[in-house]
C-alpha cells in the first residue's frame, strides 16, 4: 500500500500503529494518497485525502472527496479519551431533491456510524457535524440548475490499536456518500444514473 513520508521523528508505538494500514483494503473506486499531516496539533499525525476514481478520464465532475488524519500523543487527551483521534471530512454531491431532505443530515451521520460497525473499528468520544448545501444560482449563474452537497466532519476516538479498520471504514463512508456500494469481489455494479 503505501511507503509513509516523513515519519522520522514519529514514536515508535505510532510507527507500529500505523503499520497494519499497509496491509487495509483500498477501495476500487477510491483514489488515495498521502498528503501534509497538521503540525503542532500532537505529536505525531498521518493524513490522507482520496477522491472518487472516475470511469471517464474526461469526467472532471466533483463525485467526492475525504481527508482522514490520524494523530497520537504519548499521554491520552481529555477531550479525547484517548492517545489517538481520527479526524475526517467527507463531501459529495447530492442530488437536489435529496439534499433538501430534512432527515438527510441524520442519516449521513448514521452512515459514518455503519461503516465503523460494519468494519468492527471500536470507537468512543465521537464528535461532528453533517451539513447540507443547497445552492441557487443568480445573475450570471441564474442559468446553473440547483445543487446540493453534504459534508460531514467527524472525530473519533479508536479504541485498541486496529486503525485499519478506521482507514477503511473512512473510505466506506465516502464511497457510500457518493453513491457507490460495497460490493463483495466478483460482483459488479450496473452503474449510477
Amino acid at each position: 500500500m503505501f511507503e509513509f513520508e516523513n515519519q522520522l521523528n514519529w514514536a515508535a508505538d505510532f510507527k507500529l500503529a500505523t503499520r497494519q494500514l499497509r496491509g487495509a483494503e483500498i477501495r476500487t473506486e477510491l483514489k488515495i494518497q498521502q498528503i501534509a499531516a497538521p503540525k503542532d496539533v500532537a505529536e505525531n499525525a498521518l493524513a490522507f485525502s482520496a477522491e472518487t476514481a472516475h470511469g471517464d478520464e474526461h469526467d472532471h465532475a466533483d463525485h467526492g472527496t475525504g481527508r482522514l488524519v490520524i494523530l497520537r500523543n504519548a499521554e491520552p487527551v481529555d477531550s479525547w479519551g484517548g492517545r489517538t483521534r481520527m479526524i475526517c471530512f467527507a463531501k459529495s454531491p447530492l442530488e437536489s431533491n435529496i439534499g433538501s431532505g430534512e432527515s438527510m443530515a441524520e442519516v449521513a451521520w448514521s452512515w459514518l456510524a455503519d461503516s465503523l460497525h460494519q468494519r468492527r473499528a471500536a470507537y468512543s468520544n465521537e464528535a461532528g457535524t453533517a451539513t447540507r448545501i443547497l445552492s441557487t444560482g443568480f445573475g450570471g449563474l441564474a442559468h446553473e440548475t440547483d445543487h446540493a452537497q453534504l459534508e460531514i466532519r467527524a472525530s473519533w476516538t479508536p479504541e485498541g490499536e486496529e486503525l485499519g479498520r478506521h482507514f477503511e471504514a473512512w473510505q466506506d463512508l465516502l464511497c457510500m456518500m457518493a453513491g457507490l456500494p460495497h460490493l463483495p469481489v466478483g460482483v459488479a455494479s450496473f452503474g449510477r444514473n
